[in-house]
């Protein structure tokens, strides 16, 4: 599920990068050929002009007689607000020039469907080049999406491996002294493989989830019960009020494990874990060296130090998704705290 995930964002991102790089590449020329165009709108209708002023044939332009100006030269093209326009001398007439115009209405027209047409064409390419973006993207990304397969077959293919040595290893040490402290270290670290391996293995595969009922006091002990020896030097506070979930258990202790081991782990030597509830909102807190980016931590493969794997919370985020849990996560004074809603899974 993730390696198509992945591939599909690959190739979302590669598509807009594509489709983003014709498209400024097309609106340069367009912005430059528009530029063209009006100056040889221009060009033309001065010649039109040039050439009326020869033998005045034709109604496309208007005479009209004004004092001559000698800051405006003859035979050059002129703007005001109502037309365009050229002098041209009257040897009969010293201090008058005749002025052949343009209406500017006319003019503005003439542009209109200039940038409209323009308007068009740039359209039509831009389908063109999404189209091309588009079959570009696949195949530049051909090559990835056969590399990811390759590593999602062969990443199910141990997981599936993993499944039976965990399981016969968990087996046996039930049989064993429970007592010895070694027996017990081995069993902690074959369990968090185990969850490790749950956790990769719902990361790469999306199941049905399954309600059933349970306490929430059992599945926070049961990970606290695991967690506390490992870090008996943390200080630990539970204040959880008796409240009847109904949701995947499974999904949800994953959920409590993911978010566990990351308070642990990022926690201070004399830091403390903090578990409550109040009013169906579950709390977990913890101490930490402070969090640069808050808003990034649930996301796929972050991670602030070179600790772990950056996969953990990033499982939090989808189980929530996929359990209809509200989550959220402040930072105050190196005070982590992340807030489960669990309204919509409670029964009492």
């Amino acid at each position: 599920m993730v390696i198509k995930l992945f591939e599909k964002e690959s190739l979302f991102k590669s598509f807009i990068l594509f489709f983003i790089v014709n498209e400024a590449f097309l609106l340069s020329i367009f912005y430059h050929h528009e530029k063209i165009e009006k100056e040889h709108l221009r060009e033309n209708l001065f010649l039109e002009m040039k050439n009326y002023s020869f033998f005045f044939e034709g109604d496309k332009f208007n005479i009209d007689i004004m004092k001559a100006d000698k800051h405006k030269k003859p035979y050059e093209l002129y703007q005001d607000k109502d037309s365009l326009y050229i002098l041209v001398p009257m040897p009969s007439h010293q201090t008058d020039m005749l002025k052949i115009y343009y209406s500017k209405e006319n003019y503005l027209k003439h542009l209109q469907k200039l940038h409209q047409n323009l308007l068009f064409q740039f359209l039509s390419l831009s389908i063109i080049a999404l189209i091309i973006s588009l079959l570009f993207s696949l195949y530049t990304l051909n090559p990835m999406r056969k590399s990811l397969t390759l590593l999602e077959t062969f990443i199910k293919d141990i997981i599936h491996d993993l499944n039976t040595p965990i399981t016969s290893i968990l087996i046996n040490l039930k049989m064993m002294d429970t007592t010895n402290e070694e027996v017990e270290s081995i069993t902690r670290s074959t369990k968090t493989i185990s969850m490790l391996h749950h956790n990769l293995n719902a990361y790469l595969e999306q199941k049905t989830h399954e309600s059933e009922k349970f306490k929430l006091t059992e599945v926070i002990q049961e990970q606290v019960a695991f967690f506390a020896p490992m870090y008996d030097y943390l200080q630990w506070h539970i204040e959880i009020d008796p409240l009847i979930i109904k949701t995947d258990k499974n999904a949800f202790s994953r959920i409590l494990y993911n978010l566990l081991s990351n308070a642990c782990k990022y926690n201070t030597p004399e830091g403390f874990i903090s578990i409550t509830t109040k009013e169906h909102t579950l709390t977990i807190s913890n101490l930490s060296y402070g969090i640069k980016e808050p808003s990034k931590i649930f996301k796929r493969f972050y991670k602030e130090s070179e600790r772990g794997l950056g996969i953990g919370l990033h499982i939090v985020e989808v189980l929530c998704k996929q359990l209809g849990i509200q989550k959220s996560v402040t930072v105050q004074k190196n005070i982590v705290t992340i807030t489960l809603s669990l309204e919509e899974v409670t029964l009492n």
